[in-house]
C-alpha cells in the first residue's frame, strides 16, 4: 500500500509546508535535550487533531494508537471536553486557586468518587498532587510511611512507575534502592519458566516468603504498589486471582497496597479501573493521565484511616488546576454514561483475535496480549536455527516419555505442546497436526471414540496424555529472544503508512497500541491493517525473512483495505470516522 502522503493538492505548497516541517524538527534536535524520546522514533510535527487522527505540518495524516501514552481516553479535542474548557474560560473562574475549594473541584471530586470501586469511594480521601502521575506515586509513598511509620516499599519487576527519585527507585531498571523487588507474573517469559497458574503461585509463594522468612533481608515494609496490567513493562496482565492473593497478603500483614492505575484508569482495560477485573480493592489508587481529560492533572485516592499527613506534607504549586479539573469531570462522565468500558471491553477482545491470527502468519510475532484497548505485541527473532529446535524438541520429548510414561515421537516435529498417546497407532511420518495438543487430540484421520479420541485409548491413557500436555505447557517454556531492531523496523513501517505506535516492554520489543476508547470499528480494522502490512514488510525486507513469515491469502485484502483508507484520508472522508469517534 501507499505510504501517508500529504493531503495539499499544489505541488509547491506541498514543498513549502515540507520545508517548515523539517525546519522545525530540525530547531527541536539542535535545542531541545538528548532525554527528548517519543520525538526520535515519531519524526512528525502535530497541527492538527480529531478523535483518532492527527495531521502533521506536512499534510500528512496519522492514526494515533499512542493517545498521549494513554492520556486521550476520548481522543483528540473531544466535542465534549473542549466544551467543558470553554465554559471555565468563558465563566471568568480562576484557573490557578492552589488547594482552594472551587465548583469546578467540588464536581471534579463527586464524578471521581462516583466511579471508584465499591470498599473505598465510602471512606476515601483525595489529594491532589502535582500533575504528572509521578508525583502522586511519591505523594502515596509518603503517604503510607507516615501512616505506618515503615519506609521500606515493596514493587515488582518490570515495573514503571515514574521519573522522579522515589518512582524511580520501584521501577523496574533501577539499582541501589530502598525496595524489595518481587516476581511480577508472565505467561510468555514466566521467571520461573512455566507461565500460567503455576508461574503465579509461585510468584505469590515467593512475595509470602520473602516477607514471613526473618532472614530474608526484607523488613516489614510501608507499602506494595503494584500495576494491575504492566504498560511499559510489556503489556502484560496481572493474573485475577494473584491480584487477589496480593491483597490478602498485604492485609494479613498490614501492609498497605497501593494500586498504580495511572495509565490503566477510566475505562482503558475494559473496566473501569484495573483492580475491578479481579474485585481488589486497593488501599490507595494512583491516579494521573485520562483523569485530566488531555491536560496535566494527577491524584492520589486512598483509605481516610491512612490520613496521618500533616498540614503541607505534601504540596505542588499546580494542584489546582481548573481547566484540568473541568476537562476530567467531562472525561470521566463521557466514558461512564457511554458505556465506553464495556465498548473497549469488547472491541478489545475482537483486536485481539485478530492479532493472534496474525502472529500465527509471522513468526517474528511471538505474544500477543492485553486487556481492552490496551494490547502489546511482542516482536522476537525468528527461529536461526531450525535443525537445533528439532533436536530439543525431540530431547523434550524423550524427557517427557521418561517421565510421565507417554509415547513420544522423536521423528515428528509438531507444534507446542504436541504428543502421541497411548494407544495411537500413528508413527513416524504421520500428518502435520497429529497427536495431542494443548488444545486436545487432533489427529486426523483416525478412528475415533465418541469423545473425540483413536479407539483402544483408554481414561488412564488420556489421562496420562492431558498430564503430559500440561507439563509440556508449564515445564517447556522457552520463549525466543526479543528483537528490538525488528520492533523499531516494525514501528517506522507503521509510521510510513500513518500509523503511530508506542514500543514498550524489558527490551522495548513490544508493539503497543492504546487507542482511545471511542475508535470506530472502521477504524480499528484500519489500525489493524496497517499494522498488519508493516509487519509483512519487514518480515520481507529481514535477510532471514523466509523464517519471519507464513504467507496467507488474507494479506492483499488487507493491504487493498488498508490502501483504500489511505485515500478515503485524502479525499477528506475520514471525517466519518471521526464523527463516530465523537458519538462514542
Amino acid at each position: 500500500m501507499a505510504v501517508t502522503e500529504s493531503v495539499r493538492g499544489d505541488t509547491s505548497d506541498s514543498a513549502g509546508v515540507g520545508a517548515a516541517h523539517e525546519g522545525i524538527l530540525r530547531r527541536q534536535s539542535a535545542r531541545e535535550s538528548a532525554a527528548r524520546t517519543y520525538a526520535r522514533a515519531l519524526p512528525i510535527v502535530p497541527v492538527r487533531a480529531r478523535g483518532l487522527t492527527i495531521e502533521g505540518a506536512d499534510g500528512s495524516r496519522y492514526l494515533d494508537c499512542l493517545s498521549g501514552a494513554g492520556t486521550l481516553a476520548l481522543g483528540h479535542n473531544h466535542p465534549v471536553v473542549l466544551e467543558a474548557i470553554r465554559k471555565v474560560l468563558d465563566s471568568g473562574a480562576p484557573l490557578h486557586v492552589l488547594d482552594l475549594a472551587t465548583p469546578v473541584k467540588d464536581a471534579f471530586i463527586t464524578e471521581l468518587f462516583r466511579t471508584l470501586p465499591p470498599g473505598l469511594a465510602d471512606n476515601a480521601r483525595v489529594q491532589f498532587c502535582g500533575p504528572a502521575g509521578t508525583d502522586a506515586v511519591e505523594a502515596a509513598f509518603k503517604l503510607v510511611r507516615a501512616a505506618t511509620g515503615r519506609s521500606g516499599i515493596l514493587a515488582f519487576s518490570g515495573a514503571y512507575h515514574g521519573m522522579t527519585a522515589g518512582a524511580l527507585e520501584a521501577s523496574g531498571g533501577a539499582y541501589d534502592v530502598r525496595v524489595a523487588r518481587l516476581p511480577y507474573p508472565q505467561d510468555y517469559r514466566c521467571p520461573f519458566g512455566v507461565g500460567g497458574e503455576h508461574g503465579a503461585e509461585l510468584a505469590a509463594r515467593w512475595t509470602e516468603t520473602v516477607l514471613d522468612d526473618p532472614k530474608s533481608g526484607v523488613r516489614h515494609p510501608a507499602g506494595m504498589i503494584l500495576e494491575p496490567v504492566q504498560g511499559e513493562g510489556g503489556v502484560i496482565p496481572a493474573p485475577d486471582e494473584w491480584m487477589r492473593r496480593m491483597r490478602q497478603i498485604t492485609a494479613d500483614r498490614s501492609i498497605p497496597l497501593i494500586a498504580d492505575e495511572v495509565q490503566t484508569g477510566v475505562g482503558r482495560t475494559g473496566s473501569f479501573w484495573a483492580v475491578e477485573h479481579s474485585g481488589v480493592t486497593p488501599d490507595v489508587m494512583v491516579l494521573s493521565k485520562a483523569i485530566g481529560g488531555s491536560l496535566p492533572l494527577a491524584v492520589i485516592v486512598y483509605r481516610d484511616d491512612l490520613d496521618a499527613w500533616q498540614p503541607g506534607a505534601h504540596a505542588g504549586t499546580f494542584r489546582g488546576n481548573q481547566l484540568a479539573m473541568a476537562a476530567g469531570m467531562a472525561t470521566l462522565a463521557y466514558v461512564r454514561e457511554n458505556r465506553l468500558v464495556e465498548r473497549a471491553a469488547d472491541l478489545g477482545s475482537r483486536m485481539l483475535g485478530q492479532l493472534r491470527g496474525l502472529a500465527a502468519e509471522f513468526d517474528c510475532i511471538g505474544d500477543v496480549r492485553g486487556r481492552g484497548l490496551m494490547i502489546g505485541v511482542e516482536v522476537v527473532e525468528p527461529e536461526a536455527d531450525p535443525l537445533r529446535e528439532r533436536e530439543r524438541e525431540r530431547e523434550r520429548s524423550a524427557g517427557l516419555a521418561r517421565e510421565g510414561g507417554v509415547l513420544a515421537d522423536p521423528d515428528w516435529r509438531g507444534g507446542v505442546g504436541d504428543l502421541a498417546v497411548p494407544g495411537d497407532s500413528a508413527g513416524p511420518g504421520r500428518p502435520h497436526g497429529a497427536g495431542v495438543g494443548v488444545g486436545g487430540l487432533v489427529g486426523p484421520g483416525s478412528a475415533r471414540t465418541p469423545g473425540g479420541w483413536p479407539t483402544g485409548v483408554t481414561p488412564a491413557d488420556r489421562a496420562a496424555g492431558a498430564a503430559a500436555a500440561a507439563m509440556q505447557s508449564s515445564q517447556d517454556h522457552h520463549p525466543r529472544p526479543a528483537a528490538p531492531e525488528l520492533a523499531v523496523a516494525i514501528q517506522r513501517e507503521c509510521l510510513r503508512r500513518g500509523l503511530i505506535v508506542e514500543l514498550g516492554g524489558r527490551h522495548s520489543s513490544v508493539v503497543r497500541l492504546l487507542p482511545p476508547l471511542t475508535i470506530s470499528d472502521e477504524q480499528a480494522t484500519a489500525v489493524l491493517d496497517r499494522l498488519a502490512d508493516a509487519v509483512a514488510a519487514v518480515s520481507r525486507n529481514h535477510p532471514g525473512h523466509d523464517r519471519l513469515q507464513r504467507p496467507q491469502p488474507g494479506q492483499q485484502r488487507r493491504a487493498d483495505r488498508a490502501e483504500s483508507t489511505d485515500r478515503a484520508d485524502r479525499a477528506g472522508q475520514g471525517d466519518r470516522a471521526d464523527r463516530a469517534d465523537e458519538a462514542g
